[in-house]
């Protein structure tokens, strides 16, 4: 079995970033059909922004990753067993 290093680590870096936006969406979505449920946040505007920010910032961690090191969508096969 063969460990193709660079393969593993700009699969997790993109799998990292993908989570992250997946995180974000919810709590923009929770946000957006519960606010009153979120005591800690009287802004709910502000917090929609700070996660709309972050959806931004994985994406452009994607495009880096895709410019500068050739990971695509279709390239990433992870292997959850190894």
């Amino acid at each position: 079995m063969s460990c193709n290093l660079r393969s593993k680590i700009l699969e997790a870096l993109r799998a990292d970033a993908e989570g992250n936006i997946a995180k974000a969406k919810a709590n923009v979505e929770v946000y957006l059909h519960q606010p009153v449920g979120i005591g800690e946040h009287p802004d709910v505007l502000g917090a929609i922004q700070e996660q709309l920010d972050i959806i931004a910032h994985e994406e452009e961690r994607i495009e880096v990753l895709e410019e500068h090191f050739g990971v695509r969508d279709d390239d990433v096969d992870v292997d959850w067993t190894a």
